[in-house]
């Protein structure tokens, strides 16, 4: 691998004589790893993450896209350092009631947050790229959780929910130096220059968001980059301008690098890439500061859901609303800020939608098919083969001679993939075909 010069130059300034273990480092394969849902009960083969419970290891790479199992979200492929995250949940989000994850696709984090934030918590997800903020209301209706939204705005929209979040999770885009050997465009991309330009802007997306997170809120502030400018001295400069102060997390793992900012990972000595997290507190102010409300919304039209055909578990705790012929359930207890949400930002994803009405006719939508809280024994389900599902995921005909007429839930291995309707000598693929596969399997 043939480095900057002047990229040398700066990280032999960081790691002195480790520096030609880290270069040698960069000419090992990366990892492969994942991190389970608790959809289905799925184990690996292979070395847990030290530093999230849910994280594995694979012994080699497989072909993702040939497992039913990726597509119902029994897993997420996600780079093991970026799964310290967990350990920010779960010493510092106990009490977080609405958390922001502000750059947040593909999803990895977002699916993390979901999973092991407090189970009545809210996760507002936003990407401010409209195509990757499609790849990751995807992967968010695949984890199936109920309480995400998806967002497709611009940091600054954000400051008009003034302290509404009790924590935020800034990925901030970066140079991506500890992505070189996963990414080759990333070597011939950098400069210092651009180290530089992306300083500025993640200053830029800090000042903007900076007055949604509360007094005393949390701020989780990450880079996959090495230098100290996008890094360490971003964290003081939130400290100093912004007012925060740096949280110590307890860590375990010795090959851990704690700096005076935060905590890095290098590819010589963990299993993993480079990355760079720090966890920082709000300072209170003085004065006793005022939580966003939202007014509760008017004039919609509800629907008792016991008209549904398909049930959800604990339907006592949510609302039904008819919204342009689509059945939408919120929980009770977000129910208005979910309707505020829906009308003042680009939202993918708010609320569940659960069927499309036409006429008498509840078409039931593939984000009703992967949620956990999905009624099973309200449906009829299937359980097919690896060759049925696979058929299934690319939107092929599916025969089921022996199945009921109607709509039907395909699982594999007990995992929901989506929904069929029998009409009796065949079945309509209900898959959304934008999610298809398109890889000869």
């Amino acid at each position: 691998m043939v480095l900057p010069e002047k990229f040398i130059e700066r990280t032999y300034r960081i790691l002195q004589d480790e520096y030609p273990a880290f270069e040698a480092a960069l000419d090992i394969a990366s990892p492969t790893s994942i991190r389970l849902n608790n959809k289905i009960d799925y184990q690996p083969t292979g070395e847990m993450v030290k530093w999230c419970e849910s994280g594995f290891y694979l012994d080699e790479r497989p072909l993702f896209t040939a497992d039913p199992l990726i597509h119902g979200g029994a897993y997420y492929v996600q780079e093991a350092s970026s799964m310290f995250l967990y350990q920010a949940v779960k010493q510092c989000f106990a009490n977080a009631e609405r958390v922001l994850d502000l750059c947040a696709a593909p999803g990895g984090k977002s699916t993390l947050l979901t999973q092991f934030l407090p189970e009545a918590s809210l996760l507002v997800s936003n990407e401010i790229i409209r195509q990757r903020a499609q790849i990751l209301a995807e992967n968010i209706l695949k984890w199936g959780n109920a309480n995400v939204v998806v967002t497709n705005n611009q940091p600054s929209d954000f400051a008009a929910l003034e302290h509404y979040f009790d924590a935020i999770v800034v990925d901030a885009p970066c140079s991506g130096e500890g992505m070189f050997r996963k990414d080759s465009n990333a070597i011939t991309e950098w400069s210092v220059e651009n180290v530089i330009n992306c300083v500025n802007r993640q200053r830029e997306i800090l000042t903007d968001v900076w007055e949604a997170l509360k007094p005393g809120g949390f701020l989780v502030y990450s880079t996959c980059t090495y230098n100290r400018e996008e890094n360490e001295e971003n964290v003081a400069w939130i400290c100093r301008e912004l007012g925060a102060e740096i949280v110590k997390l307890k860590v375990d793992e010795a090959n851990i690098v704690c700096t005076d900012g935060g905590y890095r990972f290098y590819p010589h000595k963990v299993r993993g890439e480079g990355f760079f997290m720090s966890v920082m507190r709000k300072n209170e102010d003085d004065i006793k500061f005022q939580k966003f409300k939202v007014q509760p919304a008017k004039n919609r039209a509800k629907i008792d859901a016991s008209v549904l055909p398909v049930q959800l578990l604990n339907p006592d705790n949510y609302s039904f609303f008819s919204i342009d012929n689509k059945v939408f359930a919120f929980e009770n207890a977000y129910s208005d800020e979910l309707l505020y949400i829906r009308a003042r930002f680009n939202c993918l994803i708010a609320g569940l939608e659960l069927f499309e009405q036409k006429g008498k006719d509840f078409i039931p939508t593939q984000q009703l098919a992967l949620l956990k809280v999905l009624d099973r024994k309200s449906c009829q389900c299937v359980e097919v083969d690896y060759k049925t599902a696979i058929a299934y995921l690319k939107r092929e005909a599916v025969n089921l001679p022996d199945a009921n007429v109607g709509y039907l839930l395909l699982t594999y291995k007990g995992l929901a993939l989506g929904w069929v309707k029998n009409v009796g000598n065949r079945c309509n693929n209900l898959y959304p075909q934008h999610w298809r596969i398109r890889m000869n399997l």
